[in-house]
This record gives structure tokens, sequence and C-alpha cells, in this order.
């Protein structure tokens, strides 16, 4: 059973978010953000103004109490010591933001909105020093990499994902889900004959501790793993992981024995993975590589199982999911359409 975070919000949460000290803070549609105990108790509200959907929120690496919150093209800095006005605020996109990245020096912002365009805004300078447009639809999740504070992932409706550099205007590198599909179809279908597809559009995205794996949640109810290797990534597993789209992928801090991946869907189920023990550890590299398209053949047939090592069935549709340990225990964090939180334990792991 599920423990419920039911009087922080009077409308649906929409994101979540957690900072080292164990502090929660929760957006909300019509502008709504609160901060949370790790007892799952509101310490503070706030309205932002105009009242518009607070679509993400993060917190920062460096400093516990600046947290930077996303409602409509706007991103407000707040202290969440005295949450009250913001005390910066940054109007750099020109349509509704959708995801939230600061790389771990807190030097750098990324916002991804519905136009496909990544800005990426400068804290220092308070400027933004460069705007990413490759997507030719809405960019849906956007995240910095790991000791790589420069360096970043996105992910959009048009099934494209992009490795960016912030000194270049233009990817490193792009991968079109739907080729991986079209791939993985043609494996399957001695499996699955005459069976209908979704199209893979990108939905979620996150990025393993080490920097160089990242996974992808997208519509046709699939996780993808790629490891980057310098300018480029490959993908390296592919597996079902929901019935219906998989609006949310989040890596679980584990020790390096195991590489553990939550997962949330629009069938209202929450997951958890274990991706196996070598899927975040360095590989050699190879010289010789084989073409994007073949590559991912043959990774696809020779792709490890995956297994689910749990799987909650919780009956609505997942806005946001965050794993989490709070007072002790192992949780993950869940946002629906509807006002509350739910907090589920996770056990030993």
């Amino acid at each position: 059973m599920a423990t419920k975070w039911d009087t922080g919000h009077a409308n649906p949460v929409l994101c979540l978010a957690i900072s080292k000290e164990r502090v929660i803070a929760s957006g909300a549609e019509s502008g709504e953000l609160t901060i949370w105990s790790e007892q799952g108790s509101p310490i503070s509200k706030l309205h932002l103004k105009g009242e518009e959907d607070v679509t993400g929120v993060t917190f920062s690496p460096v400093s516990h109490y600046k947290l930077y919150a996303a409602h409509g093209e706007t991103v407000a800095v707040l202290d969440i010591r005295a949450l009250e006005e913001p005390r910066e605020t940054f109007s750099i996109n020109k349509e509704e933001i959708n995801c939230l990245s600061v790389n771990e020096t807190d030097s750098l912002l990324a916002a991804a909105d519905d136009s496909g365009t990544v800005k990426v805004l400068d804290l220092q300078s308070k400027k933004v020093c460069r705007t990413l447009q490759r997507h030719t639809n809405i960019c849906s999740a956007v995240a910095f990499r790991p000791h790589r504070p420069q360096s970043l992932v996105s992910c959009g409706l048009d099934m494209q994902v992009m490795l960016w550099h912030v000194q270049k205007a233009r990817p490193l590198w792009l991968t079109n889900l739907q080729h991986l599909a079209q791939d993985e179809e043609d494996l399957d279908l001695h499996q699955s004959p005459g069976q209908l597809f979704n199209p893979p559009l990108a939905h979620s995205l996150s990025v393993s501790s080490c920097g160089n794996v990242f996974c992808c949640g997208a519509e046709d109810g699939k996780i993808r793993s790629f490891r980057i290797t310098g300018t480029r990534f490959e993908e390296e597993v592919c597996f079902k992981a929901h019935t219906q789209g998989v609006s949310q992928v989040r890596f679980l801090e584990q020790d390096p024995g195991q590489t553990l991946l939550l997962s949330g869907g629009n069938d209202g189920r929450i997951c958890l993975w274990n991706l196996g023990k070598d899927a975040v550890q360095p590989q050699k590299s190879q010289k010789h590589h084989h073409p994007k398209k073949s590559a991912s053949k043959a990774k696809a047939k020779t792709a490890p199982s995956v297994g689910s090592s749990l799987c909650i069935e919780h009956g609505e549709k997942v806005n946001w999911i965050l794993g989490a340990e709070l007072q002790g225990s192992k949780v993950v964090l869940v946002a629906d359409p509807s006002n509350v939180i739910s907090v589920y334990q996770l056990g030993e792991l």
C-alpha cells in the first residue's frame, strides 16, 4: 500500500525533485509549488504569478536551498528557506517549458520547450549562451551528463534522441527511434505477426551516474538504453516495459554491483528494472564500428534479457516518478493526474 501525501496541492501534481538534504519539491497545475519534509509534511507553499502550470522543478546541486522551477515560458529561482517571491526569473523560452536540467557545477541550466528548442542559460552571466534547435516537434526531456558539465542529451516527440555539447550549435550525434523501431520490428515479426506498433515518440530520459549510459522511454512502451562513446552513442538494450507509453524513466543511485532503473507508464504501472551489473561499466573502445542500422540489429539480437524485479499497479497514468531514501527506507514517489503524491516502499534492493 502507498502512503499518501494529500495536503500539499489542490491541483494535479506534474513534477517532483529532491535535494541532497532530502527536502522534496513538487510542482502542480495553476502555479502551485510545495516544499515537503521527508516525513511527508508540507513545509511551505507558493502560488507562482500567472498561475501557469509548474512543469519542472530541480534543486541546485551546489546550493541545496536553491530551487529552479519552470512555469509557462519562465524559469523561477527560489530559496526554499523563505518560499516567497522568486529571487530571479528568466523568461528565456518562447513556448511552454517541459523539462529543466542543471549541470553538476550549477553553472548552466537547460530548458526544453514545446517548440523543440533547448535554451541553455549561463547562471553566472544570467544570459542565454546557446540555443539548441534541431528537434522538429516538442522537446519532452533534456538532461546534463554527470562528470561532463557541458554535455547534455535530449529527446522529443519527433522520435529523435540527440547528444549535444554546449559549445556546438548542432548535435554531435542523433538517432531516430523510428529507424530503431523498424529494425526491432523486423526482428520481432516472427514472434508477433500482424501486431500494430505505436510510434516511438520519446517522452523521457535519464542519465546514469557514470554519465556514459542513458535510457529513453517512448510511446511504444519500450525503454532503450544507449552508451555514449566520445561524440556518438549506440543502442545497447531495448525491452518492452509497459503496455502503453513510458512517461518516466529514472536511474536509481546504487552500489557499483547493480544498475537499477525505475519506469512509469501511461498504463498506470511503476516498474523496477535490473539492467545488469555491466550496464554502466566502461567498455574498451573498438577501432571498427558497424554502420548504425546493422549495429542496432546486432545489439537487438544479442541484448541480454532485462528483468523486472518489482512492478506496482498504481492504477493511474504516471506524470512523474522519483526514487529516494526517506527516513532510512528506499521509496519511489509518484505524481499522477490527482492532487496526491503516492509513496511506495521499494524494500531491500
